[in-house]
């Protein structure tokens, strides 16, 4: 049963995003989270040459030539790692764990930083000390006794650095799966399967250069002032310099309409801001796809005119002649479509469509980015394809101030895939590990993280280890994904706070606690540094300068390294070895990736390297050599259409969202300022005309339950609705609070992510609420 929420208030905010805002609620943080004045000195050092990349988003950095390279998530995330909190042993000797699931994901989030390893006792149901050496030896006994290294699922968190993961990856395929589900799977993993079928790169083409040369960008399903605030930073010199911004999104996001810059004192001191966006653009809920096309469709017609009067075209045909295929098929299938069709599943006008196409068609140099907006539905990869050919259209990718840009979310996720977390690996990737290490590399391709839960469930995965992140917490259908992990016979997390998972456990269970990215980290009295990929492919090396927590942290790379001996032993690899210097990592991963040559070298300059991305280059690592025109037709079977054909217009679809004063399953606090919510998380926002037509009030409350054919109740209960600007027939809601609403088996095709952003729900009046 959810926990009540009765001190909060909704009161709209006036003020842009960003400025004196962003300060205050950097001061409350560091006052929370106990910051002593020595750490405070930490925030000076974060994204800088001779310091720590920031543990939060994975938005690039410039030449850092600022004192202040941080944002107000950002400094969140510090205080965080940097509290004077302590999560230890008699913290866990006063609480069951019983008792701990009665707290919430932020009280659980205030206790502070883990300081020793330990080990659930069922017969007190508590969690006491365990030694180092005694954890590895339970973790290693266990994976060791399963009759299929099959049953075994290794999870990855995005702060992960390259380090530890290309060590964990090389760990787990010795032992024998490539089991590897992690956050990608969860997010951006219709970017990495759509992008290769089309331009032959799952990553974008872009470079922070190119934003200084755009003069037009087209944001799709992104709130970069919550999500990668820095960002904010690059639209706003954009805006300065007069190029267009078009925000594509369901919901029209303050930190889109105006933001002030707490680096400018011209804004500071007058109370100024700059105007980001000069159009928004509000599709429903899974209408980017739709969306889109209609662009596509409307550029056809207007170059089959063009064409006609003997005018200049619209379309790049000698970028479409030289670098494509398949542009005909694709152009006959636009001219098919029904314009009725498109205007019905985007949800936008024809008129505004038409601004829409004209600005694209009249802009020299665009960039389209995107977040989990366009991501998290049932069609992402194909509309992720459908802006790749939409790009190509006008030649838009591999020229300077053009290109794709998937915004990534964790700071080191897309760096964590380019060295091997990856449940579905390359032929060539495979053969590349078997001449470097000798050793015959599993070839079936392993679990993601939606196989993975239904694995658990079925009993076929009977040992999960979670290199970071919150598994119970992230994960759709959250009731069935702790009866997975209950049904284990291991549970193991490495992590620097407590969280939700540490407390849905299987039989054995360890805590092991490491090193947050702002600590030192000595081995053999060396500082150590590790090194992370960003959303555009800059590869940098970062150095905590913070005291550890406790002096009983390990590295994660050593905890790796320790559970990999454990397990394997050292005939193949000497794991402590590489434990002992990070150097010789970085050595191996430049043997088996030939992009990262001079990989020790590369990174000792400032600011690092960039990987290359072939696409970028208009190199075209596709089956036909060129990129690839795709045709995807408009689904109108849905569960979504299936659900409304039963319940009309009562049906609605919800999208999950995080609040600002979180980091995805982190709740840092409970205000999200920016949608004038204050002290509350059980909100829905909702459309005043869908209230209306409802029967409800904004500020009553309600039940939800999702639409799915399963016959399973999925309900998330006492939410209060906020009337908001949000397409008709779409709701909006923050998660973790209605994962328990998103089904296990409602994924994306060819992704296999969770739909988080299209769910049929239906509302109902809460216990001891009445219609209007």
């Amino acid at each position: 049963m959810a926990k009540p929420e009765s001190k909060g208030h909704i009161s709209p905010y006036s003020n842009p995003a960003g400025g004196w805002g962003a300060l205050k609620y950097v001061a409350l943080n560091l006052y929370r989270e106990r910051v002593s004045a020595g750490n405070l000195s930490t925030l000076f050092s974060q994204n800088q040459p001779d310091g720590f990349d920031c543990p939060g988003c994975a938005w690039p950095d410039r030449a850092h030539t600022s004192t202040f390279e941080f944002c107000e998530n950002g400094v969140k995330a510090v205080a965080a790692e940097a509290t004077s909190k302590r999560v230890r042993a008699e913290f866990f000797a006063k609480y069951t764990v019983a008792q701990l699931m009665e707290q919430t994901d932020y009280e659980l989030e205030q206790h502070g930083r883990l300081t020793d390893p330990m080990v659930y006792d069922s017969a007190s149901d508590k969690y006491v000390p365990i030694a180092w050496a005694d954890a590895y030896k339970l973790i290693g006994r266990h994976l060791n006794a399963l009759d299929d290294p099959n049953r075994a699922a290794f999870y990855t968190s995005g702060r992960a650095s390259n380090e530890a993961a290309y060590l964990y990856q090389l760990f787990v395929r010795m032992y024998g799966t490539n089991n590897f589900p992690d956050c990608s799977n969860m997010c951006h993993e219709a970017t990495s399967r759509g992008l290769p079928q089309t331009v032959g790169v799952g990553k974008g083409t872009v470079t922070l250069d190119d934003f200084e040369h755009a003069d037009t960008l087209l944001l799709f399903g992104q709130n970069p002032a919550t999500n990668h605030p820095r960002m904010m930073g690059e639209l706003r010199e954009c805006a300065k310099r007069g190029a267009t911004i078009v925000s594509i999104n369901p919901l029209k996001e303050r930190g889109l309409e105006r933001f002030q810059d707490p680096q400018s004192p011209g804004e500071m001191v007058t109370n100024g801001s700059t105007h980001i966006s000069n159009m928004f653009v509000q599709p429903k809920l899974g209408g980017d796809f739709a969306l889109i096309k209609a662009i596509a469709k409307r550029l056809v017609e207007l170059d089959d005119k063009a064409m006609a009067a003997g005018l200049s075209r619209v379309l790049d045909t000698d970028f479409i002649a030289e670098h494509t295929v398949g542009f005909h098929n694709f152009a006959r299938d636009l001219r098919d479509e029904s314009w009725h069709v498109l205007i019905e599943e985007s949800g936008i006008s024809r008129e505004q469509i038409e601004e829409l196409t004209l600005l694209y068609a009249t802009s020299e140099r665009v960039i389209c980015t995107w977040g989990m907006g366009l991501t998290q539905h049932k069609n992402s990869v194909q509309a992720i394809q459908m802006l790749s050919n939409l790009m190509m259209m006008r030649g838009n990718i591999g020229k300077p101030g053009a290109g794709l840009c998937p915004v990534r979310g964790h700071s080191n996720v897309q760096g964590d895939r380019t060295v091997g977390i990856e449940e579905q690996p390359s032929v060539e990737f495979l053969d590349r590990l078997q001449k470097v290490y000798d050793f015959e590399p599993p070839r079936h391709h392993g679990l993601d993280v939606v196989n993975t839960i239904h694995a658990m469930l079925d009993g076929r995965v009977k040992v999960f280890i979670g290199l970071g992140g919150n598994f119970a917490q992230a994960t759709p259908d959250t009731p069935l994904t702790w009866q997975g992990l209950r049904n284990c016979d291991l549970t193991v997390h490495i992590a620097t706070k407590l969280n939700r998972s540490h407390l849905i456990h299987g039989r054995d269970a360890l805590i092991l606690p490491t090193l947050g990215r702002t600590e030192i980290d000595l081995q053999n009295g060396v500082a150590q540094g590790v090194t992370v990929e960003d959303s555009v492919s800059m590869v940098h090396i970062s150095y905590g300068i913070n005291q550890p927590a406790s002096p009983n942290l390990m590295s994660e790379v050593a905890i790796v390294a320790n559970i990999a001996q454990a397990t394997l032993g050292s005939k193949k690899v000497d794991w402590l070895r590489f434990a002992g210097d990070y150097a010789l990592i970085r050595d191996e991963i430049e043997k088996v990736f030939d992009d990262f040559y001079d990989y020790n070298e590369r990174i000792a300059k400032p600011g690092g390297f960039h990987l290359k991305v072939a696409s970028r280059e208009r190199e075209w690592l596709t089956p036909s050599g060129k990129a690839q025109f795709l045709v995807n037709a408009v689904d109108r079977d849905t569960p979504i259409h299936r659900a409304r054909a039963i319940h009309g217009k009562r049906l609605l679809t919800m999208m999950t969202t995080r609040s600002h004063d979180q980091y995805n399953t982190t709740i840092y606090g409970l205000d999200d300022r920016y949608r004038g919510v204050f002290g509350l998380r059980r909100v829905i926002f909702i459309n005043k005309e869908d209230l209306h037509m409802l029967g409800f009030q904004a500020g009553g409350r309600v039940d939800v339950t999702s639409v799915w054919p399963d016959g399973v109740q999925r309900r998330a209960d006492d939410f209060l609705l906020v009337e908001y600007d949000i397409p008709r027939g779409c709701v909006g809601a923050y998660y973790p609070e209605t994962n328990p609403l998103v089904p296990l088996e409602s994924v994306a095709d060819l992704a296999n992510t969770p739909t988080s952003k299209s769910i049929p729900v239906l509302l109902h009046p809460a216990q001891g609420e009445h219609h209007a």
